[in-house]
């Protein structure tokens, strides 16, 4: 049996008249630039995201870059952040002329440790830059007490979390900016790329609107450098459809992530073989227990020792899977400056090592997922 690792044409065919109706609104209005679909989509997701203000950007890339910029972060300043993550963590930094500082992961959840941070600060540090990797979120009390104490701003990478929680807060709602992507492959992604800023702040809320515009207010007047940072009316419209459905497939993430853990015990697959994703007490989103997390599940990502052969059997096996991400940054050849080792980060050394994300999207079938742990089960024999 075929299983793609992510199915979008089982989400598109779904809402295919819903979000063809949106795209036509669109194109009847000829209203492609900002507009009332983007205002709409703004407020929508900052209200989602249980913060006050809400600025749509061109991807989530921008909106890291963005944020940085907002918080004039430049050349001599350092923000410190996760090694393990996508590129663009990282290298939204070093756009600005900043200088990434990187602290380990935890090797569970693969977010930032916090114990790690306060070390790592020096007078050039300006900012955290915290990503909430694979859907759950970092553990973000003692980070932002860390924040507090030093007077640093807390960026939230909330790229693959939008909606997941903690302790009842919501991700990107906690710092001082939380940025989300668009990309078609997120959890609320759109027909491209697109992404959002939010914040509880409005002086940093009117900022962040200049700034993706060139820093202009009012028009041809310019009182700062920005750039082109806008998101188009068509992906605003399309994320304006699916948002309404978007805690429904959360929640068939949760009850996939939920079923693969009971196959793989019913397998007598056991941790010595193959580790599970860290998950909550309960995959329930109404679940307010002494954790308060809701994981989202964008990935849903495994660990073996022997991983590259068993990405290389189940993809024989015609099962999709993925690596996130076999190059940790610190050992990217772009960031040989920086002069860290390869033996720095010993936990996100080990997790792109031996990490696999396995098919989740919310339309997988119970065939689907027993033909992932069947394959995965003849491999172990």
């Amino acid at each position: 049996m075929n299983v793609p690792l992510l199915d979008l044409k089982a989400q598109y065919s779904a809402l295919q008249s819903e979000i063809d109706a949106a795209v036509k609104a669109v194109f009847d209005s000829q209203y492609f630039i900002l507009g009332p679909e983007v205002m709409a989509c703004e407020q929508a997701v900052a209200a989602y995201s249980h913060a006050t203000h809400g600025c749509g950007v061109s991807s989530g890339t921008d909106a890291l870059l963005m944020a940085l910029m907002a918080e004039d972060i430049g050349p001599g300043d350092e923000v410190i952040t996760t090694p393990y993550t996508f590129f663009a963590t990282a290298g939204s930094i070093a756009r600005t002329g900043a200088r990434p500082v990187f602290v380990d992961i935890d090797p569970e959840t693969y977010n930032l440790r916090a114990d790690q941070i306060e070390a790592c600060i020096t007078n050039k540090t300006k900012a955290i830059m915290v990503v909430h990797l694979y859907g759950l979120m970092a553990d973000m009390d003692p980070i932002m007490a860390i924040a507090a104490q030093q007077g640093l701003p807390v960026i939230e990478d909330a790229a693959q979390a939008i909606g997941s929680e903690y302790k009842g807060r919501r991700a990107g709602s906690i710092g001082a900016y939380g940025c989300f992507s668009f990309f078609p492959s997120k959890n609320l992604g759109g027909a491209g790329d697109g992404g959002m800023v939010i914040t509880q702040d409005e002086q940093r809320a009117k900022k962040l609107v200049m700034l993706r515009n060139h820093g202009m207010e009012p028009k041809y007047y310019h009182a700062m450098i920005g750039g082109n940072f806008r998101l188009d009316a068509l992906q605003a419209a399309v994320i304006n459809v699916k948002l309404k459905y978007l805690d429904e497939w959360s929640r068939g993430r949760q009850a996939n992530a939920l079923r693969y853990k009971r196959l793989f015990e019913e397998a007598g697959i056991g941790p010595d073989q193959i580790q599970m994703p860290w998950m909550p007490p309960s995959t329930d989103p109404s679940y307010a227990g002494t954790c308060g997390c809701r994981h989202i599940f964008n990935q849903f990502v495994i660990r073996s020792t022997n991983r590259d052969a068993l990405r290389d059997h189940l993809i024989g096996q015609g099962i999709g899977t993925e690596i996130y991400y076999p190059v940790p940054l610190h050992m990217q050849e772009c960031f040989t400056y920086l002069g860290y080792k390869a033996v720095d980060f010993p936990e996100a050394e080990r997790a792109a090592a031996e990490t696999l994300a396995l098919p989740i999207y919310p339309e997988l079938t119970d065939e689907q997922a027993v033909a992932v742990v069947d394959s995965i089960q003849s491999f172990l024999r």
